[in-house]
């Protein structure tokens, strides 16, 4: 189908709220001759197998189950989720920075550390923080690496320190350990460095759980949200998203990778509604983190791309840039950084933060492969948010939104609001968002992460009521 792998036996039915819904898919299960072998009870929705054998004998079935009243919606799962990185068969070549680039220096990664340090345990005006648990939809971290190592065995410490929970991988360099690592690896091992670990000795502490134990597709992801989010998570990194097939990128040429069929997205377009709906009603303190995309489309088109173009408060979409070769500029520059060329752009991304990182090695002080991809750009900013959280607990999605936009740096050139090729970066800085200044430099530009001014208006929120 399409050249896409799907499930033929395993489908999800959404039952309508007003239906009990274990009840309703134990009778459906039992009318179509099939078995209930999973459920997310919260979004009212259970998982049956199949008695089908090939897609005709499925999509039949799919057909006269969805046309039950009491069914809302039935998912048809395909294939694995994104992987964060295009595939080899990306149609441009991709270049990717050197290996001593400094990347991060574009968001004031090290400004970040340094700041949040200093000012919780400023001796004239030290800041009681809160512990913070984030929860990463990856499917595991290798502990092998000298980064993750000392994760290994209960978690305990005299102080608070940053912990970090996961199944073990079998390659430090597998997409879980990078994305992880970013937020939660030992410093100075080779490899990551996370920046939650690099506060440490000033915080109250960081848990990263990551978790998606199961195969079936962007239902696994769902389903591992949920259960992180009862659990208490206030952030969750979402490094993946799925493009429909058709979705054309920039040029006008279709992408080709991560690419679901149209059945397939309309039944995760409902999943991923019910969910943000449920997540407003029962969590509404809680933020999700996700990455724009790898496929030089755009994040916005609702029909094309998902999650990305879900437009909630509480779902904040991350863009990817790169260092640019020009030397000797400003970091506030907004030349200092460039769009990576794979990313996904439009007025739906929030902010952009750096693409590029390295992997996680099995050798001490080894400097693993640069690995680049929106998926890595995400966990800078869920980790911002998390370490913010920390200082504000009390901060809402929107407020935390606007304090990353009004703290941003600026990347891309000014367009007066409407770039001349509609290839808005991210949203253009508003001028609310510079002090109702009109004449504001940064006015019509996209947003680029400042880590550390960020933190610096998350404490000043603390004081301040609105």
């Amino acid at each position: 189908m399409d050249g896409l792998t799907t499930y033929v036996d395993l489908v999800s039915l959404l039952i309508e709220e007003n239906h009990d819904g274990r009840r309703e898919a134990e009778r459906l299960a039992d009318k179509y001759g099939a078995r209930v072998v999973g459920a997310i009870p919260p979004l009212n929705l259970y998982q049956l197998r199949l008695p089908a054998r090939d897609l005709v004998q499925r999509d039949a079935l799919v057909l006269r189950i969805g046309s039950e009243t009491s069914v809302d919606a039935v998912v048809v799962e395909e294939s694995a989720p994104e992987k964060g990185e295009e595939t080899d068969a990306a149609r441009r070549p991709v270049d990717k920075p050197d290996s001593d680039s400094d990347e991060w220096a574009a968001n004031r990664f090290m400004d970040a550390v340094n700041y949040y340090q200093r000012r919780v345990r400023a001796r004239q005006a030290p800041l009681e923080t809160r512990p913070v648990r984030i929860g990463v939809i990856e499917r595991d971290v290798d502990f092998d690496a000298p980064d993750f190592a000392d994760y290994l065995g209960p978690c305990k410490a005299p102080a608070p320190r940053t912990c970090l929970y996961a199944r073990d991988a079998e390659r430090p360099d597998n997409h879980g350990s990078t994305v992880a690592g970013i937020l939660a690896a030992r410093w100075d091992q080779g490899g990551n460095s996370g920046f939650l670990r690099g506060l440490d000795r000033a915080s109250q502490g960081f848990e990263v759980i990551v978790e998606r134990n199961s195969d079936a597709g962007i239902t696994a992801n769902v389903a591992a949200s949920v259960n992180l989010v009862e659990d208490g998570v206030r952030v969750l990194n979402w490094s993946w998203g799925i493009h429909r097939v058709g979705a054309r990128d920039v040029d006008g040429d279709e992408v080709d990778s991560l690419v679901r069929s149209g059945i397939a997205m309309s039944g995760y377009e409902e999943l991923l509604e019910e969910f943000f709906l449920w997540l407003r009603k029962e969590h509404p303190d809680v933020l999700v983190v996700n990455s724009a995309g790898n496929g030089s489309s755009y994040s916005g088109t609702d029909e094309y791309r998902l999650p990305s173009s879900f437009v909630t408060e509480q779902l904040l979409v991350v863009g990817g840039h790169q260092r640019s070769e020009r030397q000797g500029l400003a970091v506030d520059d907004p030349a200092y950084a460039v769009k990576r060329s794979t990313s996904n752009v439009d007025m739906r991304v929030d902010v952009t933060a750096a693409a590029c990182t390295h992997a996680s090695t099995l050798e001490r002080d080894a400097r693993g492969e640069v690995h680049c991809g929106t998926s890595y750009a995400t966990p800078m900013v869920a980790g911002t948010v998390a370490a913010m959280l920390s200082l504000n607990p009390r901060l809402r999605p929107e407020e935390i939104r606007m304090l990353l936009r009004r703290s941003a740096m600026t990347i891309g050139g000014d367009y007066d609001f409407e770039p001349a090729d509609a290839e808005d970066l991210t949203a253009p800085i508003l001028p609310s968002e510079r002090g109702y200044r009109l004449d504001h430099r940064d006015v019509g530009r996209s947003a680029r992460l400042d880590m550390q001014k960020a933190l610096d208006l998350a404490v000043k929120s603390r004081e301040r009521v609105r």
